[in-house]
């Protein structure tokens, strides 16, 4: 009678691990099983690519510019170029340039040398002294003027123009809306053609490409109005458009 009773009780235990082990296998095992599975690439798919255009108006330019001093005593030098940089800091504000858009880019003193060939031996015969200060211009049609006011003041070497946005993101968006909509085109297309119908996308990616338009000038003392004329030059200059194209690539899968 006492075997009988133990062999129910573990007849009925048994029973019940084998429903929690059941359980388990349903909820915890076979999902697992399906995630571990999913994360394998599957065996049949397709790469389709497209690239995405969309036209950006540039809003802002940046401009760069030095007053480049030569001497042979260098605090002379940094009093000179300090002047003639802050009566530029000026100029640039009383234009509309807010202080957060104008930065010293470069400081830089660096000797001359001569060589004394009855000694073999180098001398310093002076210094040459650059300051270089970079700005940022919102509104557009101020640029010409700001580079022709620029020399008169001491300014004596300028870079290019570099016209930008404030915001790239928003003609990338458009650009990637964009390609996506050909790759969808494309991606329906080749399904069609091959006999097969398109499954989930197993992978996405993109590479961007938003160059800043670049106005490439000259700006030497005489160009700008500093070489016997009365008053400086107002150079002309279209900040124009520029294409943003986005590339994307998608995998899907196929049944």
């Amino acid at each position: 009678m006492h075997d009988t009773k133990l062999k129910s009780y573990f007849w009925f235990l048994l029973d019940v691990l084998l429903l929690v082990f059941i359980v388990c296998a349903l909820f915890y095992a076979i999902p697992a099983i399906r995630k571990f599975g999913k994360s394998f690439s599957p065996a049949r798919t397709i790469v389709v690519s497209a690239e995405g255009k969309t036209i950006a108006v540039p809003d802002i330019a940046e401009l760069s510019f030095s007053v480049v001093s030569q001497g042979k005593n260098p605090s002379d030098l940094s009093e000179s170029n300090s002047q003639k940089m802050n009566a530029v800091a000026e100029f640039v504000k009383g234009e509309g340039i807010a202080d957060e858009d104008i930065k010293t880019t470069a400081y830089s003193l660096s000797p001359s040398y001569r060589h004394d060939y009855s000694t073999q031996r180098n001398f310093i015969t002076g210094y040459s002294l650059t300051q270089t200060l970079t700005i940022k211009v919102r509104e557009l049609d101020k640029v010409a003027n700001i580079i022709a006011g620029l020399t008169p003041l001491g300014v004596n070497q300028i870079g290019g123009v570099n016209f930008t946005v404030e915001d790239p993101e928003r003609y990338l968006s458009d650009a990637r809306k964009n390609a996506f909509e050909k790759v969808q085109i494309k991606a329906r297309e080749i399904a069609e053609d091959a006999g097969v119908l398109l499954g989930d996308v197993v992978n996405a990616s993109e590479y961007q490409n938003y160059p800043p338009v670049p106005y490439l000038m000259s700006a030497s003392a005489e160009a700008l109005g500093r070489g016997g004329s009365s008053a400086p030059t107002v150079p002309t200059i279209e900040p124009g458009t520029t294409e943003v194209t986005l590339n994307v690539s998608v995998t899907y899968e196929i049944r």
